[in-house]
């Protein structure tokens, strides 16, 4: 394909219901916006304006669901002139069986992120399946992460087992992720010595660690599918002598820093964050079903998930990174984040409820702007987020009309489906600042050279492009619907005047065509939502 410079340089440019004993997802975002503005906001010309519809419309798709809007929706959603459009778009979205997948693959991510070893990736289409089911029926984050906490079973017919999974059974490392996860606390810091920067001291993070030793991994005995079961025993075994720490053992001992390869002291479970304590001699059951109950019930479980979902709606957390908080970190807007965490708590940890409250508060609706930098005032515009791998694939897939291929997850490079092959290349911890995320030479090379992208971008009748050539003869209202298509918004006077004059200057119409859906799909606005 031939491609024009200024074409190619213009468009990569990135300028670019609740029950009644929840609280009402409206009046809680109207305070948040008020507790916001009373803590940061003293100048408000600062604030960036309220996006417009065609912002609005593709930043909540794919942050919701995952993917972008039809050019039908997108002009439907522009033409409607009711004033809570927005609100009841949300609801609608929310109610979407692909609401629940779009962050099944976000936690998927950020379990298998940290993984130990590739062999874990066997547990991901079972977390992925079971999460979905769970957050499309509203289950509570407290039941779900308690489901985490208290896995057993086959790990490809259970999805809750896929931390102990990706952790390989391993106490210390089940312990930091359990953690870090749904507490946002880096606990593993104080493992081998007190926290450097934080209160915990090494024995707390061995009395946490002391409700997990009794959990295992071993293989399934099934020679037609291989597989492994996360499991717990409350019977002594004797230890390998590789690979330790996946056999179960009665009791947790924290080694001695002057003799590693002593025995070391045995250790009583013990929640750090409240020092309630159970006795030794606890069963597995037990131990994991009240660390459940412990962790859930308190305040850093619910400020730890609004932070990341803040984080991933608005572009910034009131705590960075999002799982590093706790009481020895300053939150940007203390008493907002706290609000928004009470509420959340009281809705009984319904995340469609947080989803409903964030989307209608003014911090997300805003336009978006670059990055703030250190001294500047946070959350006085919406951040563009580089698309998430599933997110991004999710976009091209439905922008260009190509069917995905049937498949999971696997760890065997012959059994990889296009989904992970791409995450592969476009993926990235979700836990990580954000601003630590670039665009790659593989990724750009991915999209520019794709043999399955560059099927789909050509001019034939098998192809979403070569159809619309042949169903719209004026160039006008195909530059429209190519617009919408991949970006949900008409194009500028300046960019349709540029692409008319190109497509008349080319002379060949298939060609100036392709080149024209070429540089949408590969700009950064397209890989981008602002």
């Amino acid at each position: 394909m031939g491609k024009m410079p200024t074409l190619v340089l213009i468009l990569l440019t990135f300028g670019t219901s609740a029950s009644a004993a929840q609280p009402s997802a409206k009046a809680t975002a109207q305070r948040i916006d008020a507790v916001l503005a009373s803590e940061l906001f003293n100048d408000p010309t600062q604030l960036a304006p309220r996006s417009d519809d065609e912002t609005y419309l593709r930043r909540v798709w794919l942050d919701v669901v995952g993917h972008i809007p039809t050019p039908k929706q997108a002009t439907t959603f522009a033409l409607d002139p009711s004033p809570d459009k927005r609100e009841r778009t949300v609801r609608q979205l929310l109610q979407n069986p692909d609401y629940g997948k779009n962050w099944a693959r976000y936690w998927r991510d950020v379990v298998f992120s940290r993984r130990l070893e590739d062999r874990a990736i066997l547990a991901a289409n079972a977390m992925e399946t079971d999460l979905a089911r769970w957050l499309n029926e509203s289950q509570g984050w407290d039941r779900i992460a308690s489901r985490f906490i208290t896995a057993s079973g086959d790990v490809r017919k259970h999805g809750n087992t896929a931390i102990v999974m990706a952790q390989d059974g391993r106490t210390e490392e089940m312990t930091a992720e359990i953690s870090r996860i749904f507490l946002g606390i880096q606990i593993q810091c104080a493992q081998c010595h007190d926290h450097p920067y934080d209160r915990w001291k090494r024995n707390q993070f061995h009395e946490l660690a002391a409700f997990f030793p009794r959990v295992g991994i071993r293989r399934v005995n099934d020679m037609a599918l291989r597989s492994f079961e996360v499991y717990g025993s409350d019977q002594a075994r004797k230890r390998p002598k590789k690979n330790n720490d996946r056999r179960p053992q009665p009791e947790h001992f924290m080694s001695h820093l002057d003799d590693p390869t002593a025995k070391g002291t045995k250790i009583q479970p013990k929640f750090f964050l409240t020092r309630q304590t159970l006795p030794l001699g606890s069963s597995d059951a037990h131990r994991r079903s009240q660390l459940a109950d412990w962790l859930t019930d308190n305040d850093w479980f619910a400020i730890a998930l609004v932070n990341r979902v803040w984080s991933e709606l608005v572009g910034e957390g009131f705590y960075e990174p999002v799982d590093d908080l706790g009481p020895d970190r300053k939150a940007t807007a203390p008493k907002a984040v706290k609000l928004l965490a009470s509420k959340f708590r009281q809705s009984g940890y319904d995340l469609q409820w947080l989803f409903q409250t964030i989307c209608q508060t003014e911090a997300y609706g805003r336009e978006s702007r670059p990055r703030r930098k250190a001294d500047e005032t946070p959350f006085t515009a919406n951040v563009p987020q580089r698309l998430r791998s599933d997110q991004l694939m999710n976009a091209a897939y439905s922008a260009l009309e190509i069917v995905e291929s049937k498949g999971g997850w696997s760890n065997r490079e012959r059994r990889k489906s296009s989904r992970q092959r791409f995450a592969e290349i476009f993926g990235y911890d979700p836990s990580v600042s954000r601003d630590s995320i670039s665009a790659s030479i593989p990724q750009v090379l991915a999209l520019m050279n794709s043999p399955q992208v560059n099927r789909a971008l050509a001019a034939n009748r098998s192809s979403l492009l070569g159809r619309r050539l042949e169903a719209i003869e004026d160039n006008e209202p195909l530059i429209v619907e190519l617009y919408l298509r991949c970006l949900s918004r008409q194009p500028t006077d300046e960019e349709l005047s540029l692409l008319l004059t190109y497509s008349e200057e080319i002379g060949d119409r298939r060609q100036a065509f392709e080149d024209i859906l070429w540089a949408l799909v590969n700009s950064a606005e397209f890989q981008h939502r602002k």
